[in-house]
């Protein structure tokens, strides 16, 4: 009896073979193993044949969550991207912030996530009072920032840089400053007398940790997430902004104008944007060609 035979007897814990002389016949379990050894089979050849496929782009999924400014700028030009070069592999993209895109990464439910974070920063930062002082600004924003660090601790995730995106004051067409030119950034103290309105979650949370480093409390009156209300707020004269530069891309209003600003340190304000995935997912090959194309999508910029 060969080798192979002995294993697999051993395998299923009962004879498959009766020898009868010098012949030997199947048993009542080798002959059960038999019927279905030629479906066993075909369904290894159609799981090889599948593995290759994903192996080879020629199929494969990436479902991708992005942020709202990344979703209108990099994602259109990395997908259509992939699309073209290996149209067997299906991309899906869903909107989140950050946070909860990172919980979705973890989570399972997508294997690329975009995101951005502020240098020396762990993550978005919650609204202050309207009209707190600097002393409970900053309170609020130290304890809402050691709440929120761990949801953006990115440290055990593959990280792939796309690009800086700075920041851009937003000032009503006839404000004072809005004649600066790029050579010449407006300090954001210059603002401090300025009613404010303020963008996502973490972009206005950001916005109160520099403001706060320049020493003064922003005047939040107005909030929302949606950036071209954003514009059309400060365009009515209702107070100053500052908006991602990839948030302006799609949104331009005749009754603003865009300045650089300059945080406390001296450096343009900006904010990091990456593409993050998990370990185990960096080597998978559709995984792997989102992620060269979203780099390619921001190089490109």
């Amino acid at each position: 009896m060969s080798q192979q035979m002995k294993a697999l007897e051993k395998a299923v814990d009962t004879p498959l073979v009766v020898r009868s002389g010098r012949e030997m016949q199947l048993s009542e379990a080798g002959r059960v193993l038999l019927k279905h050894a030629n479906g066993i089979l075909a369904g290894l050849s159609a799981a090889e044949e599948e593995v290759a496929a994903i192996a080879g782009l020629r199929a494969g999924r990436v479902r991708l969550v992005s942020f709202p400014t990344a979703s209108s700028t990099l994602v259109p030009r990395s997908v259509a991207q992939v699309r073209a070069a290996h149209p067997g592999v299906r991309v899906s993209l869903v909107e989140a912030e950050p946070p909860q895109a990172l919980a979705m990464l973890r989570g399972g439910e997508c294997e690329v996530a975009l995101a951005f974070r502020y240098p020396d920063s762990q993550g978005g930062l919650s609204l202050p009072s309207p009209h707190a002082t600097l002393r409970e600004a900053r309170a609020e924003a130290t304890l809402e920032a050691a709440a929120t660090a761990a949801a953006n601790d990115w440290s055990e995730l593959v990280v792939r840089p796309l690009l800086d995106d700075p920041l851009v004051g937003l000032v009503p067409a006839g404000h004072p400053l809005a004649g600066r030119g790029e050579g010449e950034p407006v300090d954001l103290a210059e603002l401090a007398q300025e009613q404010w309105i303020a963008g996502c979650p973490q972009c206005r949370g950001h916005l109160v940790e520099l403001c706060t480093d320049a020493g003064f409390a922003p005047s939040i009156e107005f909030a929302t997430d949606d950036y071209p209300a954003v514009v059309g707020l400060v365009g009515a004269g209702l107070g100053v902004a500052v908006l991602p530069g990839l948030a302006l891309e799609s949104v331009r209003h005749p009754g603003v104008a865009a300045v650089p600003v300059r945080v406390a340190s001296g450096e343009p304000a900006r904010r990091e944007v990456v593409a993050l995935t998990l370990p185990d997912l960096a080597g998978v090959p559709a995984v792997e060609l989102m992620l060269d194309q979203l780099a390619a999508a921001a190089a490109a910029r």
